[in-house]
């Protein structure tokens, strides 16, 4: 299958990932009301999805039908492949938003970059170059930083470990480990759809992506025994919110940057995301990132900041 898209965008392609990054920032603060609402994190990630399909694929049926009906089994494999990622992507990510910090859950599942470029070598034949193995170690430091942050604890001028938390307490670092698991598949998530895009529509490959995270998370809401109906008007609005924004507007201005636009560029776009979302959090909530968060953030943003030195980000050798 051919590709699809024009030579030239018909926007500048970092435009359009800043005016995403704006949307997508505002995520966290619609799950986190959404929670308040006694929604669960299953529900609120299936209704996200499911909301935005049935919006997208009433226009996908009626423009890209013929197209829809042409693809190949590749190109529906990676299409599921994608969607299932992103589906666990969601149902991790925003599960960690009931567990630990919004600064936290953010930091963390922005890290996705990195994983990228970890995978790369694998599924891509791709050698990492020098400047990302360094980004690679800086970011795990910091992620590892923020992930056992709330077990130091400084008492009288000391630091010690504090691991009330195991006792049944705090599940801060579940939330945090969750968090881990969305980056991972979001990782995933980019080099899939960098892979597809270009050879497919943004709206064709965003319906059957979005569709089949719909299915996937609808399916295990059921099985975790969750009711998707029931809730109140504002947590059916919020769930609106989350379809039109962070996902439609969002995820839809990365799908389309990445036919034009490597995975790992695109990726490493989200890392301003904490920033965003950390504000809200400050603004919405009166949440303020603890010191462990804060250093482990400015480890994560150096680690980021040096894996992607303009042209420097991979060394791709020849496959075959």
């Amino acid at each position: 299958m051919s590709s699809v898209e024009e030579r030239s965008p018909r926007f500048p392609p970092l435009l359009v990932l800043c005016f995403g990054l704006l949307a997508i920032s505002f995520s966290a603060i619609f799950i986190r009301w959404a929670q308040d609402e006694d929604v669960p994190s299953l529900v609120i990630a299936a209704w996200r999805t499911l909301m935005a399909s049935l919006i997208l694929w009433p226009f996908a049926l009626a423009r890209r039908r013929e197209e829809l009906g042409q693809l190949g089994r590749r190109e529906w494999r990676l299409a599921f492949l994608s969607g299932v990622m992103l589906a666990i992507h969601f149902g991790s990510w925003i599960s960690s938003l009931a567990f630990t910090s919004v600064a936290s859950s953010t930091v963390l599942v922005t890290t996705s970059p990195l994983w990228v470029g970890l995978l790369a070598p694998v599924f891509l034949g791709e050698r990492l170059s020098r400047p990302l193995k360094v980004g690679i170690g800086l970011a795990v430091v910091g992620s590892v930083i923020i992930s056992v942050g709330d077990l130091v604890v400084m008492e009288n001028g000391r630091f010690f470990f504090d691991f009330s938390m195991f006792s049944g307490g705090s599940q801060t670092l579940l939330g945090n480990g969750l968090a881990l698991i969305g980056a991972l598949t979001a990782a995933v998530y980019f080099m899939v759809g960098r892979s597809l895009r270009p050879q497919l529509s943004l709206l064709s490959y965003t319906a059957v992506v979005y569709g089949t995270a719909a299915l996937c998370l609808v399916i295990t809401t059921f099985l975790a025994g969750y009711n998707l109906f029931g809730y109140t008007p504002r947590a059916y609005l919020l769930f609106l919110l989350m379809a039109l924004f962070p996902q439609l507007m969002g995820h839809t201005s990365y799908n389309w940057a990445l036919g034009y636009l490597p995975a790992a560029y695109v990726s490493i776009t989200i890392l301003a995301e904490p920033i965003g979302a950390s504000l809200l959090a400050l603004l919405f909530f009166r949440e303020i990132p603890g010191i462990p968060v804060l250093a482990g953030s400015l480890f994560i943003f150096w680690g980021v900041v040096r894996a992607s030195q303009p042209e420097r980000i991979l060394e791709t050798e020849p496959i075959g």
